[in-house]
């Protein structure tokens, strides 16, 4: 599909640049590039709100945990403990 788009000055400059630069090939690339990252953000913040409601639900239930300096120690001995064992990070807690 053929699209037009204005670009503000500033836009385009900022395009070109990073063709310049020799990372993209062209323009093309450049404007596809930032499409997949803004879906991937659409699918993190997503992603970030089911846990929330997740979390919510469970709280509603009565599910929840008093945050306390016990229970922080315990999440953060049990996170070094998975790093140090080589286990993949949880998504829910990388950046």
């Amino acid at each position: 599909m053929t699209m037009h788009v204005k670009l503000s000055p500033e836009m385009e400059g900022f395009i070109k640049g990073k063709v310049a630069s020799g990372f993209y090939g062209n323009a093309t690339e450049v404007i596809r590039d930032a499409i997949r990252r803004m879906q991937a953000e659409d699918s993190r913040v997503a992603a970030w709100h089911t846990a929330i409601q997740k979390g919510d639900d469970q709280f509603d239930r009565g599910e929840g945990v008093d945050y306390t300096p016990g229970v922080l120690e315990e999440i953060t001995h049990s996170a070094t403990q998975a790093m140090h064992s080589g286990q993949p990070m949880d998504p829910d807690v990388l950046p």
